[in-house]
């Protein structure tokens, strides 16, 4: 009787550790939702031309920003908030002189893509990155993932963006 007893009680405290740890462990993971990209989305070079883009300073690098048939939709609608499945990868290269093209210009004046730097993913998905405006970001260096540290500028940056559904580029047609 006493080994049934103290088995009972045994039980019985396992079930309570049980039933109050579930629900913290439940929500952590609710709240660990990613808000970065992890994957390249396929068949990006083939996207549409949204821009052309050139940041200076430390970055000193020119790109071209492309949209998916989703992205390109909104953009000629002037449709915003963007709708999930809308993906903006922005392409960026440091640039060069081109001697060959100042040669026939006469002066110096042209510059030209040199090495790849990065390519930088938005991906719409309310649901799935409702934590960062419904927005996932990427950037991947040399085909990898940039470290998830390098990530966390990406959101309170764009968030200034608010008129624009924290993107900043804007359609040239």
């Amino acid at each position: 009787m006493k080994r049934f007893t103290l088995l009972l009680v045994a039980a019985v405290i396992l079930a309570s550790i049980a039933a109050f740890t579930a629900p913290r462990l439940l929500h952590a993971a609710d709240s660990a939702a990613p808000i970065f990209v992890t994957t390249i989305p396929p068949g990006y070079r083939d996207w549409r031309l949204i821009s052309v883009a050139h940041e200076a300073g430390s970055l000193n690098s020119i790109g071209a920003i492309l949209g998916n048939d989703v992205a390109i939709k909104a953009y000629r609608e002037g449709k915003l908030p963007f709708p999930d499945g809308t993906i903006v990868a922005a392409l960026h290269y440091g640039h060069l002189p081109s001697a060959e093209n100042n040669k026939v210009f006469g002066q110096a004046q042209s510059f030209v893509p040199g090495p790849p730097t990065n390519i930088q993913f938005m991906v719409k998905d309310s649901r799935k990155y409702a934590a960062t405006g419904g927005w996932g970001f990427a950037t991947f260096i040399d085909g990898k993932p940039a470290a998830a540290a390098s990530m966390k500028s990406c959101f309170p940056c764009h968030s200034q963006a608010k008129d624009s559904d924290l993107v900043f580029t804007r359609y040239a047609p």
